[in-house]
């Protein structure tokens, strides 16, 4: 890989970690649904030319589209607003990754190796020992929002898999024209005070859900939809495993989290587990099974707060 295309790949990882900061910092501000509406506003008013109709595909693009805008991001925005910490959450939002390992062997019919059963109870392993973190113990609920956005991303991955021939962005324009409207109407009818929020917002409160717009979905995306035209999938992904990696580290440093020995290890743990499945799953093309692929930026990290 030449140079500039590695630091292309530590662009979009160094896009993906700061979106976890956006977000903390956003929720602080505004209402989590609040925060999620304006982002996917921002979006969607970005990728107005790339909405198109798409005979024969509406149904599964919008399925994803509400599993993704409107339940991942959610629960994401209000894991983040409940957490007391960003690492914790940078580290279980990986669950996708074994989730979607549990839910391809249910729904596709995809074999497990013992390397990726492995991979899988070290990756749950490891959440459960960060889950005892003096910090984290105290906002369990925390863990468990995010646990299930990365459930709901899981659903959207298997479900993006049966699709094909569908740009990055396109799909991500109707995620956008999806859950702006329906969390504008559930911040609506389950939270207070974003009149309040938007007056006495500053620049830099807008600056964040403008961030996690074009810096998450439009950069980091965009960024490793042109490398995958360029080299193998099996090349790129261990790659991108630096986000969560980073996203701790600026928990750290900016943040301020104090991250524990339990918090470290059971990280290390879980991440190790999801490098395990990475790799063996990024042989799979090579097996043909390629056919199941919509556009591998999307299947890979969708983000994945990465969203």
């Amino acid at each position: 890989m030449k140079p500039s295309d590695l630091l292309l790949v530590l662009l979009a990882n160094t896009a993906w970690s700061l979106n976890f900061l956006a977000g903390k910092a956003g929720v602080e501000h505004f209402p989590p649904l609040m925060f999620a509406t304006l982002r996917f506003t921002v979006l969607i008013l970005l990728l107005w030319p790339w909405l198109r109709w798409l005979p024969g595909k509406m149904r599964p693009v919008l399925e994803i589209s509400l599993l993704l805008g409107v339940f991942h991001f959610s629960m994401i925005f209000i894991g983040l607003d409940v957490s007391g910490d960003i690492a914790s959450v940078a580290i279980t939002a990986q669950l996708y990754v074994p989730f979607s390992a549990l839910l391809a062997v249910v729904w596709l019919g995809e074999r497990l190796d013992h390397w990726r059963v492995a991979g899988i109870i070290a990756a749950f392993t490891g959440v459960i020992v960060v889950g005892f973190d003096p910090i984290v113990i105290t906002h369990l609920d925390a863990i468990a929002w995010i646990a299930g956005a990365s459930l709901m991303m899981a659903v959207a991955t298997i479900l993006m898999r049966r699709l094909s021939d569908v740009s990055v962005f396109t799909l991500q324009a109707w995620i956008g024209a999806v859950a702006a409207p329906n969390l504008l109407l559930l911040s609506l009818l389950l939270e207070q005070g974003q009149a309040d929020a938007l007056r006495s917002a500053d620049w830099l409160d807008f600056a964040t859900p403008i961030y996690s717009a074009i810096g998450a979905s439009l950069v980091g995306h965009g960024i490793v939809y042109h490398l995958l035209t360029r080299y193998p999938v099996s090349l790129i992904t261990p790659l991108l495993l630096l986000a969560p990696v980073l996203a701790v580290l600026l928990g750290v440093l900016i943040w301020g989290d104090q991250p524990t020995w339990k918090l470290l290890s059971g990280g290390l743990m879980t991440l190790t587990g999801i490098a395990v499945i990475t790799l063996r799953a990024s042989a799979l093309p090579a097996a043909g099974h390629r056919s199941h692929s919509v556009l591998p930026a999307n299947q890979l990290l969708d983000q994945r707060l990465k969203d």
